[in-house]
């Protein structure tokens, strides 16, 4: 069980990952971000998803625009307030400050704090741009995100962009190439484990049952297939069953501009180039496969144990 800082945009899949995570580590606080939503959007969605779900953790709000480049709209598929409309949500925007939070927390536990990335790296970049001393003190980030290729899953925002990183190209460059100990879990394997609308019911789990209604039909219009990929989820489940995933090492970048926008890259070979943007950077761990299976099972136990 790890002491963890969620930082999330939450939309529906960040939902079931909450879900998760409540149930298998130590949660800390949740810091959100803009993404699927507007930042003011995360806090009230993760203080109203934690009282239906009798989630105890304080919410913080993050930044509210990319690093760098002009912001671009919400995602859609998550309904108009990310939490498929479920419910009303009358709870307050205003939230502290969540770079600060993750900042102060690792400052006072160094070496204990896990940092879970379900959203773009804004809130990361930015706490380890203004604090760099906490990047040796982090005991790992965990990101979904990206996409390298594997079983041909190069992106599902552009062919190339993986969301979460399309979001914001620059904060997830500064964050895959700084020291800090990474963990990347990309769609290559998100797209490996998936849940179909009827075993959502099975779950016995009422709120999430009522957020993934446009969700999944969004997924049955547009891809025939009525179900959904656990996406966000798979951060947690590597921290729950490391075994299950098989990871390779290499330094990685992301391109910031030009039609590959937000790619994932990483170096595959040690030959030697006249110009090297890996040069000098750590090498990163990257999952390009997973026990689909044995991650359906935990996840199924976990959230259906009374």
């Amino acid at each position: 069980m790890r002491t963890l800082i969620l930082d999330t945009d939450i939309g529906v899949d960040d939902a079931f990952a909450l879900a998760y995570a409540a149930r298998t580590q130590r949660l800390l606080g949740i810091t959100t971000v803009f993404g699927n939503v507007a930042v003011g959007q995360a806090v009230k969605n993760a203080r109203l998803f934690c009282e239906k779900m009798a989630i105890e953790a304080e919410v913080y709000r993050g930044c509210s625009r990319p690093l760098a480049q002009a912001p671009s709209a919400p995602a859609t598929l998550h309904g108009e307030d990310g939490l498929g409309d479920a419910f009303d949500n009358d709870f307050s925007e205003q939230a502290p400050g969540a770079v600060q939070f993750i900042i102060d927390s690792v400052r006072a536990q160094p070496h204990q704090i896990t940092l879970v990335a379900i959203g773009p790296l804004t809130n990361i970049a930015t706490a380890i741009n203004q604090a760099p001393d906490i990047i040796p003190l982090v005991k790992e980030l965990v990101i979904m995100g990206g996409a390298f290729g594997t079983h041909g899953h190069s992106g599902n925002v552009t062919p190339f962009s993986e969301f979460n990183i399309w979001k914001d190209p620059h904060a997830a460059d500064q964050v895959l190439s700084s020291a800090l100990k990474v963990v990347v879990i990309p769609l290559d394997v998100t797209h490996q484990v998936l849940i179909r609308g009827e075993e959502v019911q099975q779950l016995n789990q009422p709120v999430l049952s009522a957020i993934c209604r446009p969700y999944l039909a969004y997924s049955l219009a547009k891809e025939g297939f009525d179900g959904m990929a656990l996406h966000d989820t798979l951060a947690i489940a590597w921290l729950a069953l490391p075994e299950a995933f098989t990871l390779t090492e290499s330094p990685l970048r992301v391109i910031t501009e030009g039609i590959a926008c937000g790619q994932t890259v990483r170096k595959l070979n040690a030959l030697a180039s006249r110009h090297d943007p890996f040069a000098g950077l750590p090498p990163q761990r990257v999952a390009l496969a997973v026990e689909a299976d044995v991650v359906r099972a935990h996840f199924f136990q976990t959230l259906t144990a009374p």
